[in-house]
């Protein structure tokens, strides 16, 4: 452990309350970091900051701190129901992360209340909490915290309660104005009051300061701390005692490679990257089989009530595998990473910032690899360039087994598996695609054979990314995937059940006209209408020579001959119409029943 400091607590122009510098003894924090020192005056003496701070580098206890200074030098005392502070995070993890080291500090002042907004729980217990215990500071993620202020019905009114607010904090500020939280931001931004201190704190924020003025600051000072020394001149973004590095591998080998790795460190705590949700759940379960004696779990986005239990057990692990997505990549504090492992680059160059800085947190040594196709190779140069990381090369390991047969095997054993695969297989392609550096990450570059080995296909999905391409050097399974059985003896009683109800509906519509089930509805309604506009022009065409008032009389011949060559109406009953109307001088080919064939 390598201590980072900027002198102790005692020193700073604004004295702390004996019982927080009581606490931070008991945390074993007797010295402030470079961001703490720079923030924590500037925040306690009525100024908005925008700080912006190399990953693991003390940013919550930057704003923790002046957070609880302030409210304890309010003139009047807080009521139950009165909010003095928010703290604004972007996922649940980082929500209660802040929640758990705010409990610390909380312990000495009773006469103030914390409460934890984040979805995955019960709205309605959350509003019941309020009323009973209060929340005096509230740590909230945006979604959240915009529905509790839509629920004045429940007898929650919250846009009253925050009258009274000292301090706003937004904590990893930059991607809580991403797409997706911009909207929440805004809302809630106009229930606060005007007259408030905000602070935005963030690893990588220089780019998006301007955008973050408009949230809510008020002439912010701004604050930005580097690495000293070499780090400091060139603006490093990730922490001096991180050892970042980078294989180069086939997309086949890639794999291999990682359990080869994986199974060398298995007493050591690693974070394993994947960009898909689909990617974790399939190679989670894979690591799962083929690294032995090791602790693997798994978490993403998509997890709706398991995701606070996986991140405190795996917190409490000295060692095990966490494979996840960028859900972990911000702000999350993980005790004792020894490396963070990115199977997959991020879909943007600051997210992996943010995923090399789960390791090397104050002042602890860390260790980071990415593995990157031949094609991606100039991936590196760019994070150098774009985000001032340097990156060295981790020659590929040697020896290494061949595991993909094994893939295939667990596909071939158990349906869940293979289903998973493919769809693990098709969202890298559609995150691929989406890529924020597509100069490098070209999707027309990738070798769609050799990715399908490496995710151990028994065959090719069909998707539109790969129509009309061939793949000589993917050799399918030679079994009918149809017969691939659940392991899971309930959901292989449901498929079957499923395939018998369809074996009968074939049946009854043998003969019968298919409706195209592949296509979306809105691509059949457009092909409809562009067939009734083809229909319409050719009949005024044909029509054009035709008198007005024999028009209505023509339609009926049409209609006649349609229901002729459907079998409805005999050879004589169509003779018969035609000479009732009066057009008989008109040809067949006339009224198109030669295109009547694409209309039945």
């Amino acid at each position: 452990m390598e201590h980072v400091t900027e002198g102790s607590w005692e020193s700073l122009p604004v004295p702390l309350h004996p019982r927080v510098l009581g606490v931070l003894r008991e945390l074993g924090f007797p010295y402030m970091t470079p961001v703490q020192s720079a923030t924590i005056p500037l925040f306690m003496k009525n100024k908005d900051v925008a700080a912006e701070a190399v990953t693991g580098s003390g940013k919550t206890l930057a704003f923790i701190i002046p957070v609880l200074e302030i409210l304890l030098r309010r003139e009047e005392k807080l009521k139950k129901s009165q909010v003095g502070a928010i703290i604004i995070t972007p996922t649940r993890e980082l929500a209660v992360q802040i929640d758990e080291v705010l409990s610390h500090f909380m312990k000495p002042f009773p006469q103030f209340s914390q409460i934890l907004w984040i979805g995955g729980r019960n709205p309605g217990e959350d509003v019941a909490r309020f009323k009973e215990h209060g929340g005096n500071i509230i740590v909230a993620t945006p979604g959240r915290l915009e529905d509790m202020f839509r629920r004045k019905a429940e007898g929650l009114d919250l846009a009253s309660c925050v009258r009274s607010l000292e301090v706003l904090v937004l904590d990893e500020a930059d991607r809580l104005l991403d797409m997706g939280f911009e909207a929440s931001i805004n809302t809630i931004l106009e229930f606060l009051p005007k007259q408030r201190r905000t602070g935005l704190f963030s690893a990588t924020q220089t780019q998006e300061v301007e955008n973050l003025v408009r949230a809510g600051l008020r002439n912010p000072v701004r604050i930005s701390v580097k690495e000293k020394g070499a780090a400091a001149s060139s603006t490093q973004k990730t922490p001096s005692r991180l050892e970042n590095y980078y294989m180069v591998c086939k997309a086949d080998e890639k794999f291999n490679q990682l359990v080869h790795f994986l199974r060398n460190h298995k007493q050591e705590k690693h974070l394993v990257f994947f960009s898909t949700c689909a990617c974790v759940e399939y190679y989670g379960k894979a690591l799962e089989a083929l690294v032995k004696g090791v602790k693997v779990m798994c978490i993403h986005g998509k997890m709706k009530y398991k995701r606070n239990k996986i991140f405190t057990e795996f917190r409490k692990l000295q060692s095990g595998i966490l494979v996840c997505t960028d859900v972990m990549a911000r702000g999350i504090d993980i005790p004792e990473v020894n490396w963070v492992l990115q199977y997959d680059p991020p879909s943007n160059a600051s997210a992996f910032v943010h995923r090399c800085g789960r390791t090397a947190r104050i002042g602890c040594r860390g260790s980071a690899l990415v593995f990157l196709l031949p094609m991606e190779e100039s991936y590196v140069s760019f994070l150098a360039i774009n985000q001032k990381c340097p990156l060295q090369e981790m020659k590929v390991q040697e020896n290494t087994v061949d595991l993909l047969p094994k893939l295939k095997s667990m596909a071939l054993a158990d349906r869940a598996v293979f289903e998973k695969g493919m769809q693990a297989f098709v969202s890298y392609i559609q995150a691929y695609a989406k890529h924020e550096c597509n100069l490098i990450f070209r999707l027309k570059d990738l070798d769609f054979a050799s990715l399908a080995r490496g995710f151990g296909l028994l065959r090719m999905p069909k998707m539109p990314e790969l129509r009309g391409k061939q793949f000589p050097d993917f050799v399918p399974v030679d079994v009918s995937t149809d017969t691939i059985p659940f392991k899971d003896k309930i959901r292989e009683k449901q498929r079957q059940k499923l395939l018998e109800q369809q074996r009968k509906e074939k049946t009854e519509n043998e003969g019968r006209r298919k409706f195209i089930k592949n296509k979306a509805w809105s691509k059949q309604k457009a092909k409809k209408e562009k067939k009734k506009k083809r229909n319409e022009k050719r009949k005024r065409e044909e029509g054009s020579d035709i008198e007005d008032e024999d028009m209505e009389e023509l339609l009926n011949d049409t209609r006649l001959l349609k229901k002729f060559k459907k079998g409805k109406i005999t050879e004589e009953e169509l003779e018969k119409g035609l000479l009732t109307s009066g057009t008989t001088s008109v040809k067949t080919a006339d009224l198109g029943i030669s295109d009547l064939e694409d209309d039945c």
